[in-house]
């Protein structure tokens, strides 16, 4: 089979990127000290391949290939892609149908993402030669591959791979990968036997539920496919064609893309980088998409999992009518199957509803008050449980009536801004995400606020940003919560009204949703992580666990931290703002701080040296080491430091408010019935106390460096226990002594 010299102009107008903006010098010079490899290979693609070796050329080395590439890329890794894309353009014959223009475009490419380049072709045209060599089209060499290739690799689903965008050998050296490894190495195997074929995917279905990539393949018309999603009835079919068919093609995150090498209309949403916008694509969602008919009909989704964090399994559910009968038993999805492929159960009325989960002679009935947006989390396991607000240690005071107003006050606005997803207060607005995951334990669900990156840029950046924050990370269990920070400045997560608007929000998902105050996470990557390291210590009283993800700390004091386990993760290339030095600073810091107070300072720093400002989801780590962790609420020791944005109370520590001034040192420790503080101003101090701190029954000491300041039995009062429930929530103070 021939293949047909195009001239440079018609080159051009099918391929604008390649013969435009970068003219060949031009792309030469950006090859920096690796240009020889680039002659080498144009000089040597135009000998072996006369023909094919200057389009091969004009294509590659074009504006469409990453500067990464231009400097690392050797010719011999060139030369060689080119030679077994050109055997294979002549070897099987679905490739007469396959026009140059697209075998330039979607079968040479040497990548099609932003994974780790390596030599893949020879290997995968062995094996997949041999497993297509009785194939008559491209379709049948498409479903033959993506039902046995994964087999020969051995790879299938599993969330345990390293990374999302893993290379077939990353893949293989695991065994597993998501829908993403997954379609590359599909996607790798049918351009190795000359099949054009794309990675296609959505940022974010529109009905919020997930992401996810796929395969198209052409054979006289662009065909779809899940990644070891083999289904006999052919292509054009899969788990996810519903939600496809709901995709938004003007609005980018809600679109479906098709990588394209050549493609200046749009770039591919690769979620494990949103800033990444190296990989050019097209927008097809005209071929998902399909007219919306109004529907009443609910449905929900459902995953069932052995054990909090643990393995989904295959379980009957099904959902009980008014007389407890089960109606038609539908089985959840594991194994292979893609985290967004669950099990659908249609609802009747208007809920709440009970369902009947089944496995092994086990049986649990569920109460689903609502519609999640992706799916019911169930597990069978009783999870461990935590702390319980209603039920205070030795509390030695009723105060049901007092949790039931503090639970009612307000609880239409709160409900109202729950379900609108903004608070404001004054000129601030917080605006937020939300994501529910989990069965929730008896104390309640946990509750994560996850900030986002940008800072002091355009609106539409931080949107952006935000709109990645809520798909960052997925705990076990919880409701995870990516609110948008109110400004567009650099510091727009540790300014003053944050901390008001965050107290808020924690107050509503206590009282409305039920959230356990003792499992509050706070999360953030880049402008968010400056924001942790900001917030974490003047508000640790707040929150069950911090980490602090790629920011920079400011003036920020690690003094505050005490009692707040607290997490870095950082990029050891990430040298912007001296990022990296301040995150092996704080390391020393923290080490030394603990050093001198072993109870104190819990803390965990991790610096990737091989990667810049993205850490490619090695940081979620600290998600399950954070999931086990509740409040120190009442610490026998508090080390409080003013920030520029200051407070009146810190855990039982209180100050008039005249006296909460930045950078004032107090550090109070109990130790028997005695309360000590140490600092330049002792004065002005209050106490919220009660029976977990000391017995309230007996003598209460205060010692102010070194002298006796205060004897005597303190009166537990029902309105101490309102007023410290407003203040902290589910902090609940029964005795407040006030000093001069």
């Amino acid at each position: 089979m021939k293949f047909q010299l195009w001239s440079l102009g018609l080159l051009a107008l099918l391929f604008p990127r390649i013969l435009g903006a970068l003219e060949t010098e031009e792309f030469l010079n950006s090859c920096g000290e690796n240009r020889s490899q680039f002659e080498a290979f144009q000089e040597e693609s135009s000998r072996d391949f006369p023909k094919l070796g200057e389009l091969a050329f004009a294509t590659l080395a074009s504006e469409s290939m990453p500067v990464s590439d231009r400097q690392s890329l050797s010719s011999e890794f060139l030369l060689e892609n080119l030679s077994y894309a050109a055997k294979a353009r002549v070897e099987f014959p679905w490739s007469e149908g396959v026009s140059e223009e697209m075998f330039l475009n979607d079968v040479l490419p040497y990548a099609i993402l932003d994974e780790t380049r390596e030599s893949w072709r020879p290997k995968f045209y062995e094996i997949c030669s041999e497993l297509v060599k009785d194939c008559k089209t491209a379709s049948e060499a498409a479903q033959v591959l993506n039902r046995d290739l994964f087999d020969v690799v051995n790879v299938h689903y599993n969330r345990g791979r390293k990374k999302p965008n893993q290379n077939p050998s990353e893949s293989m050296e695991t065994g597993k990968a998501t829908c993403t490894g997954l379609s590359i190495i599909l996607a790798y195997g049918c351009r190795s036997v000359g099949v054009p074929a794309r990675i296609t995917g959505t940022a974010l279905w529109a009905d919020r539920s997930g992401n996810h990539t796929w395969v198209e393949i052409w054979d006289g018309d662009w065909k779809y496919c899940g990644a070891d999603e083999y289904d006999k009835k052919g292509l054009n079919r899969g788990w996810f064609g519903g939600r496809a068919s709901k995709a938004l093609a003007d609005v980018w995150h809600h679109a479906i893309w098709a990588t394209s090498w050549s493609s200046q209309e749009g770039f591919f949403p690769m979620v494990w980088d949103r800033n990444n916008r190296s990989v050019g694509a097209v927008n097809v969602t005209a071929r998902y998409a399909k007219p919306q008919p109004e529907s009443k009909k609910k449905e929900l989704g459902i995953r069932v999992f052995d054990s909090v964090g643990g393995q989904r399994i295959e379980a009957q559910v099904a959902l009980l009518d008014e007389e407890g009968k089960a109606g038609e038993f539908v089985m959840s999805k594991a194994g292979r199957a893609d985290l967004n492929d669950v099990a659908k159960l249609s609802l009747v009325g208007e809920g709440p509803w009970t369902l009947l989960v089944k496995l092994d002679g086990i049986e649990k009935k569920v109460e689903v008050k609502g519609i999640p947006e992706q799916a019911l989390d169930v597990v069978l396991a009783k999870p461990v449980e935590s702390a319980s607000i209603e039920e205070p240690a030795a509390a030695k005071l009723d105060l049901t009536e007092v949790i039931e107003a503090w639970k009612k006050e307000e609880i239409e606005e709160r409900e109202k801004e729950l379900k609108d997803k903004v608070i404001e207060i004054g000129e601030f607005k917080l605006r937020f995400l939300e994501k529910k995951y989990g069965e929730e334990p008896e104390a309640g669900h946990s509750l994560w606020i996850s900030m986002h990156g940008g800072g002091g840029t355009a609106a539409r950046v931080n949107d952006r940003q935000w709109l990645n924050q809520i798909n960052l990370y997925q705990p076990a269990e919880g409701y995870y919560v990516a609110p948008r920070a109110p400004t567009n400045l650099w510091d727009l997560w540790h300014r003053p009204h944050i901390d008001g608007l965050f107290d808020r929000l924690i107050a509503d998902y206590v009282i409305c949703r039920g959230v356990d105050p003792n499992r509050i996470y706070l999360l953030g990557y880049s402008a968010g992580g400056d924001g942790v390291y900001q917030l974490a210590p003047r508000m640790a009283d707040r929150f069950a666990a911090a980490a602090m993800m790629a920011g920079h700390p400011g003036d920020t004091q690690v003094d505050g931290l005490r009692n707040l386990p607290f997490e870095i993760f950082m990029g050891g290339k990430d040298a912007a703002y001296n990022r990296n030095k301040k995150a092996s600073n704080w390391k020393e810091r923290l080490a030394k701080f603990q050093a001198d107070d072993p109870e104190g300072y819990p803390h965990r720093v991790t610096i990737y040296p091989e990667l810049g400002h993205w850490m490619n989801f090695k940081d979620s780590a600290a998600i399950p080491r954070m999931i086990k962790l509740s409040r120190n609420d009442w610490p026998k020791k508090v080390v409080w430091v003013q920030d520029n944005v200051t407070h009146d109370r810190f855990y039982w520590l209180g100050v008039k408010p005249e006296g909460a001034t930045k950078l004032r040192k107090l550090v109070a420790e109990i130790e028997g019935q005695t309360i000590a503080v140490t600092g330049e101003d002792v004065s002005g101090l209050k106490f919220w106390l009660n029976d977990d701190l000391l017995d309230l029954d007996q003598d209460v000491v205060v010692t102010l460096n070194g002298k006796e300041a205060f004897r005597g039995k303190l009166e537990r009062k029902k309105e101490v226990a309102a007023q410290s429930l407003r203040q902290r929530c589910g902090m609940i103070a029964t005795a407040l002594l006030e000093l001069e």
